[in-house]
């Protein structure tokens, strides 16, 4: 499942940023660019068609986000008449994502588009790209040390604070604007997590007849279960809880179903077919929110290009986040990831109708 897998990665984004009051920023504090601005003039096209131009893409592991960002990625290589050469998968080991590379390399890319595992290590491997003067763009975090615009082109993640915030809002419609609430954090001092979930307590703050009651750190990803099961006997008025991402919050939704609290509802971050499925079913999952991977991939190839070209290319590039109901979940899903849901999601949303 893409979220569990992505919950690991992020506890190897290690930094000391901490989160904006009202926007994204970037991990060394840079001001972020809408996705949306990055875009490469018509009369710029003629010079990268022909040039047989050459790309990679690197990624840390196989889940429906990396093969989202995949298919955006390509398809814009492919408009822009790029090939590309080699798609990787380092099963987020940081040894492998380096033999991949340095495979990669003999390759000759002009551009390679990476989500480094470890951006210490990181910074050694992908030395090796910049001394053969190989276009780096980099999702969510690039390699310590590196300079933007002389080591790499730029970075492109989600908007970190609009998770939240969207989360945020979520949580509220989901309990009429008013009630006691839960927020489970990721106890970790990582640069993605803390954003977004910073995001979501200074949202919840703006509501004068939302009180959060329980605030509560989770370090390993299985511990979702025991933590929200603790709240609820804590705390027997909360109505909604807050869990940091998708796997987190399938032990979430275990808990309370345990409790029997038909009541209380569970937010979350990113799409995974469990969460969707219950939230489809009327269960306690009452909204997920989600990046666009396959818009980032789309992204990251143009920023890409652009840099071949020489042109000025943004820092630090966010992605939107978009709010995922059980009234439009199939629609978004298709969005995000460029696919249809699970089978057995398709078939709850048939019978819903």
């Amino acid at each position: 499942m893409r979220t569990s897998l992505k919950g690991l990665l992020l506890a190897l984004f290690c930094t000391n940023a901490l989160a904006a009051v009202d926007h994204t920023v970037g991990p060394n504090g840079e001001t972020p660019t809408p996705y949306a601005q990055v875009k490469i003039a018509t009369q710029d096209l003629a010079q990268l068609k022909g040039k047989d131009y050459k790309a990679a893409i690197l990624m840390h592991t196989t889940s429906d986000f990396s093969t989202a960002l995949i298919a955006g990625a390509k398809k814009v290589f492919d408009e822009l008449g790029i090939k590309v050469v080699a798609v990787t998968d380092a099963e987020m080991d940081p040894k492998k994502q380096r033999t991949d590379l340095e495979t990669v390399l003999a390759l000759k890319p002009n551009i390679i588009i990476s989500l480094v595992i470890d951006p210490v290590s990181g910074a050694v491997a992908f030395k090796q790209a910049v001394q053969q003067g190989v276009k780096l763009v980099f999702i969510s975090n690039a390699p310590q040390g590196f300079k933007v615009g002389k080591d790499y082109a730029g970075i492109v993640t989600d908007d970190l604070f609009g998770m939240g915030k969207s989360a945020a809002e979520l949580m509220a419609d989901s309990i009429g604007g008013k009630g006691d609430v839960a927020v489970i954090h990721h106890a970790a001092n990582y640069y993605v997590t803390n954003q977004r979930d910073n995001a979501v307590k200074a949202v919840l703050a703006r509501y004068p007849n939302i009180k959060v009651v329980a605030d509560k750190g989770i370090a390993n990803p299985n511990d979702g279960e025991v933590i929200a099961s603790a709240i609820l006997t804590q705390n027997p008025s909360v109505k909604a809880i807050y869990a940091p991402w998708d796997a987190i919050a399938e032990g979430v939704t275990a808990a309370v179903r345990a409790a029997g609290r038909k009541d209380v509802k569970v937010i979350t971050m990113d799409l995974g077919a469990a969460n969707a499925l219950d939230m489809v079913k009327g269960g306690n999952v009452a909204g997920i929110v989600s990046d666009l991977p396959y818009d980032m991939g789309k992204t990251l190839a143009t920023m890409g290009a652009l840099s071949l070209l020489n042109k000025p290319t943004p820092a630090f590039v966010t992605v939107d986040a978009i709010k995922v109901t059980s009234n439009n979940l199939s629609t978004q899903w298709q969005k995000a990831l460029f696919r249809q849901p699970p089978d057995a999601v398709v078939k709850a949303l048939a019978a819903k109708k």
